[in-house]
């Protein structure tokens, strides 16, 4: 098994913010809790990192275009 690219990583992350999107917020540590809680992702624990942190980044870009 390979390393996971960041551009599959950026679309799971896509994916599962559409799916759930009251479940993360702008805070990085909160979304690494929020991954490994629901256990909706069973990647490694730097997968988990990058996606954690663009989700945070995707939850940023939305409540910018809010206001």
């Amino acid at each position: 098994m390979g390393k996971q690219t960041t551009r599959i990583l950026k679309g799971k992350a896509e994916k599962l913010y559409a799916m759930y999107p009251t479940d993360f917020t702008e805070d990085f540590e909160k979304n690494k809790l929020a991954l490994n809680s629901t256990g909706l992702f069973e990647y490694s624990k730097t997968d988990r990192n990058v996606v954690a942190g663009y989700l945070a980044r995707l939850v940023k870009k939305e409540n910018q275009k809010e206001e």
